[in-house]
């Protein structure tokens, strides 16, 4: 739908959204006036945990002799490989600490330990997600084009099947991220020559990816490469579905909207802002599950200000839904476990054309106008 047929959005004037837009730009220059030594020390303390954190979870494997320790050893590598894919490589890939000037934390030399590229991956979610989000046939993340994921989306026969598709998409997340950032690459490639070189680029860094996880470090463990191959497989397993599980809960939760692209047609900043309002949603989580899921249970915040520290997400809330309830406009949020049994509903739902019988998917909570948009 265009946005102006957005029933939560009816009530406000232009210059209401004007207004709007001012109060969100005040925020953000807040913010960015605030910036400085305590934002530079989180990242940093940050970064020397993660490692430090991955480096003792690699060690507790090679080590121990028994299932629990490679029970532990393993769960604390999918911790480190979730802290390093969510907080640091998808924060730092959107150039929220540019501002340091810092040429280790910056987003054009930052490469995350994904099987994708990191500048592949700046041009299909920064620009391609960020700046089209939840544009149907514009937004690559919508639906991650194996989902259908609205009504407004095409019905196609392979549909039936994206129960399984989505479950798939879950444990090899990392995989189908790094396709989708080499198919929206070599869209915008100049030319063949172009389009090859990206293609070669994702090659290799899938060979580094690979030897470092399933040859290196289980060679390191000699006899016992076995139980090291296993622990690698299984973190990264934990890590696909768990960076599945928060995107999806950003995007497709009840309440979240999805949009034509008649939507573009003049849009103002101030409508852009809106429409990241209305098309995202948040989960709740305390300051664990927050830096676990990369602050993306701020989702509403991340995509109002993408660029802004991340540590910075909970505190920015408070004022974001101060705003939306002086503007009348939903804050979309619920906890995490009824966000996803409900996209898993509108999934199966939608597997199907829009003439079958309708199933019943739960409504999210919402803050500030009690509104529900349809799936």
């Amino acid at each position: 739908m265009a946005i102006a047929d957005v029933a939560a959005y009816a009530h406000l004037s232009a210059a209401d959204v004007e207004d709007l837009g001012a109060d969100l730009d005040a925020i953000r220059h807040d913010v960015e006036a605030s910036l400085g030594a305590k934002d530079r020390a989180y990242i940093r303390r940050t970064i020397v945990f993660q490692r430090g954190l991955e480096a003792a979870a690699r060690l507790t494997i090679a080590a121990s002799r028994s299932r629990i320790g490679w029970l532990v050893g393993t769960a604390a590598l999918a911790a480190a490989k979730s802290i390093e894919n969510m907080e640091l490589g998808h924060n730092i890939g959107h150039g929220q600490w540019d501002w340091m000037n810092d040429p280790e934390i910056h987003s054009t030399s930052w490469e995350w330990d994904m099987a994708g590229v990191s500048a592949h991956w700046r041009h299909s979610h920064n620009y391609r997600h960020h700046v089209f989000t939840n544009i149907i046939d514009m937004d690559d993340d919508l639906g991650f084009g194996v989902m259908r994921v609205t009504h407004e989306q095409r019905w196609r026969p392979s549909n039936l099947i994206q129960p399984l598709r989505s479950m798939l998409l879950a444990a090899l997340f990392e995989w189908g991220i790094a396709l989708q950032g080499l198919h929206s690459t070599r869209k915008s490639a100049a030319n063949d020559t172009e389009r090859a070189t990206r293609g070669r680029v994702l090659v290799r860094k899938i060979a580094r990816q690979a030897a470092k996880d399933y040859l290196f470090f289980p060679a390191l463990s000699l006899r016992r490469w076995r139980r090291t191959l296993a622990a690698n497989a299984v973190a990264n397993l934990i890590r696909n579905v768990w960076a599945y599980l928060v995107i999806c809960c950003g995007h497709f939760a009840d309440g979240a909207q999805t949009f034509t692209a008649a939507v573009l047609d003049s849009e103002t900043k101030a409508e852009w802002y809106l429409r990241q309002l209305l098309g995202t949603a948040n989960f709740h989580a305390g300051p664990v599950m927050a830096f676990m899921s990369g602050n993306l249970s701020y989702q509403i915040e991340h995509h109002l200000f993408p660029d802004l520290p991340s540590n910075r997400y909970a505190e920015i809330s408070h004022r974001v839904q101060a705003v939306c309830a002086r503007y009348g406009l939903p804050y979309t949020t619920g906890p995490l476990v009824r966000q996803y049994l409900g996209i898993l509903a509108t999934v199966c739902r939608l597997a199907l054309p829009n003439g079958f019988p309708r199933f019943t998917t739960p409504a999210a909570p919402v803050a500030g106008g009690g509104l529900r948009a349809a799936a």
